[in-house]
């Protein structure tokens, strides 16, 4: 049988899936195996009935929703015109990395494996269901897994086994080479680098918006900083509507940058060229700060792909024995102690392995590091009330482990370090459809929860709906306490005075029997029930933790009490508001 070549196609939208889908890549590169590998929208899907052995690693988004870099391949897939049986000479399986928080977890991947099914692919093992709320996070699947996978490809070309697999102590071949220049380095606007000609701005071509204010609107005894931030997107034809959000990438701090350039030895100034194909983001030449500022994930809590790679170019023996515990499936337990419970940083294990990062070969930083992924933010204003502007809302992400620094958001950090009054300040910027989509009928009751910055996406609701002459809205709105974090209490206050809005909140702090949101949604649910039960749409913008479950209780609980109806019913009705568009949700894990 001859040597097949293994292609790996990924859906990935934080990164996580791309990772996973790279170290099969590794694992099939040291088993001397030819490999692809790509993601999904990359590859021409044409070109499927022709392969014989293919990996698809699927994330799943929003509400079961495939990430961007698959959806043109989704749609492909699932046109009802490919005939049943024209991906049979096809082997493949399907791995899904997926958070249980959600309740459509690891929907594509399930979704993918049973459609491959239905066009006569030979699946070779049941679809991988990773976890990200695993203790051991998403690798307590994806190790038994892999494993699995791996028997069966020796099982269908048996030869495979008897190839001897490189060392795992072997570095293997970096994606790519840098190559620095000699001549004097010269300084260059960075907002040079974006284009601002585009009809259509996106990932690639992100418009640079001014920063118009940038306000901090928690009191200042708050625990919590949140932002209030408006953009100027004057001249970029970006259009949105409610619901939709505003993607964007941040940088490193400039202390971050200045650590890591001082550990590995780097000029921060010096200019390089790639040796390979240059990824889109990267300019060529490109200098060393632009690259650690702008591109690399230094911040980020690293994956186990890190310490796997780091361990290749240890030669102290104890920081090369713990690197070798951390990458390998026994010292998971270990790994998460020492990395993901205290969200220790890439950076920060730089510090803690100090002779195995002064042997780090430069050419590998892109291996080692994966790209800063784009951050999504809610739209909270609309055009209609604030035309050419586009505003957000941002709590600023900061909190306490074990480690002396606290832990910060990265993006949230830096967008509230961005100060306009010092001098203009631009950041590239997209739009993207939101799951959010409200009815276009002038009389639909819409019914909105959206505690702390929740209400984001209903603020840009209610100012197009109040636009539009929709005045039957309802806004439930909970918080620590009025105040110090009531989020434009004045706007609402002023829709209400005009007849626009019903607003019902929920101050937890603030009694001295805490008012929890469960049972103020029962209450507020029963005092529009008569009206907007059979009709209305209900939307929730929240963590994914226990908000979504109670509300759904509360409704419920509402459907059976007010209306008559057993629990089975309650629950039938519930789940027919979910797949009509009647109950909507947007949570974030």
């Amino acid at each position: 049988m001859s040597q097949p070549t293994l292609l790996v196609l990924y859906g990935s939208q934080t990164g996580t899936a791309q990772d996973t889908a790279h170290r099969i890549v590794r694992q099939a590169q040291r088993r001397r195996l030819q490999v692809q590998v790509m993601p999904l929208d990359d590859y021409n899907v044409s070109n499927l009935i022709s392969e014989s052995l293919v990996v698809f690693v699927c994330a799943t988004t929003g509400q079961g929703d495939p990430p961007d870099n698959m959806k043109n391949f989704w749609r492909f897939l699932f046109r009802k015109s490919l005939p049943v049986g024209s991906l049979s000479r096809l082997d493949c399986a399907v791995l899904g990395l997926g958070d249980s928080s959600y309740p459509k977890f690891n929907f594509v991947a399930k979704k993918l494996h049973k459609r491959l099914q239905h066009l006569g692919a030979s699946l070779l093992l049941p679809v991988g269901l990773a976890d990200e709320q695993h203790d051991l996070g998403s690798d307590a699947v994806i190790d038994l897994w892999l494993t699995s996978f791996w028997e069966k490809a020796f099982a269908l070309y048996p030869h495979l086994a008897d190839v001897i697999p490189l060392s795992e102590d072997e570095p293997l071949p970096p994606m790519y080479t840098f190559h620095f220049l000699e001549d004097v380095t010269e300084k260059v606007d960075e907002r040079q680098r974006i284009p601002t000609e585009q009809t259509v701005h996106s990932q690639s071509y992100p418009f640079p918006a001014r920063l118009i204010f940038n306000r901090r609107v928690t009191d200042l005894s708050h625990f919590q900083d949140v932002r209030h931030i408006e953009f100027d997107i004057t001249g970029s034809n970006i259009e949105f509507a409610a619901g939709d959000v505003v993607n964007m990438r941040p940088c490193n701090t400039k202390e971050d940058v200045q650590q890591f350039c001082q550990l590995l030895r780097l000029d921060p100034e010096a200019r390089f060229i790639l040796r390979a194909t240059v990824p889109a983001r990267l300019p060529q030449p490109c200098t060393v700060n632009y690259l650690v500022e702008n591109y690399l994930d230094i911040a980020a809590v690293p994956r186990r792909s890190f310490f796997e790679l780091l361990s290749t170019f240890a030669t102290n023996e104890l920081e090369r024995d713990k690197l070798v515990e951390f990458s390998s499936a026994a010292g998971q337990n270990e790994l998460y102690t020492y990395c993901n419970r205290p969200r220790r940083t890439a950076l920060e294990v730089l510090v803690d392995f100090p002779h195995t990062t002064a042997e780090l070969n430069v050419d590998y930083l892109l291996d080692l590091f994966p790209e800063i992924q784009p951050r999504s933010f809610s739209i909270a204003s609309s055009l209609q009330a604030h035309p050419h502007r586009l505003q957000i809302l941002v709590a600023v992400v900061q909190y306490k482990t074990k480690l002396y620094k606290p832990r910060r958001g990265l993006c949230s950090t830096w967008l509230a370090s961005l100060d306009p009054a010092q001098g203009e300040v631009f950041v590239p910027l997209w739009v993207k459809k939101g799951s959010l989509k409200f009815p276009k009928e002038k009389d639909t009751p819409v019914i909105m929860v959206g505690p702390g910055t929740g209400v984001a996406p209903f603020r840009s609701a209610l100012q197009e709906r109040v636009a539009e002459g929709k005045t039957v809205n309802i806004l439930f709105f909970g918080c620590r306490s009025e105040s110090k974090d009531f989020y434009f209490r004045s706007e609402w206050e002023e829709m209400m005075e005009r007849g626009h809005l019903n607003l019902f909140t929920a101050f937890s702090r603030d009694q001295v029997l805490s008012i929890y949101a469960r049972i103020r949604q029962v209450s507020l649910v029963h005092s529009i029930c008569g009206c907007c039960t059979l009709y209305c749409t209900l939307f929730l913008c929240s963590s994914a933790k226990q908000m979504p479950a109670s509300v759904g209780d509360a409704l419920k609980e509402v459907f059976q009490q007010e209306g008559g109806l057993s629990a089975e019913e309650a629950e039938q009705m519930f789940m027919a508001m979910e797949k009509t568009g009647r109950l909507q949700s947007e949570t974030w894990s």
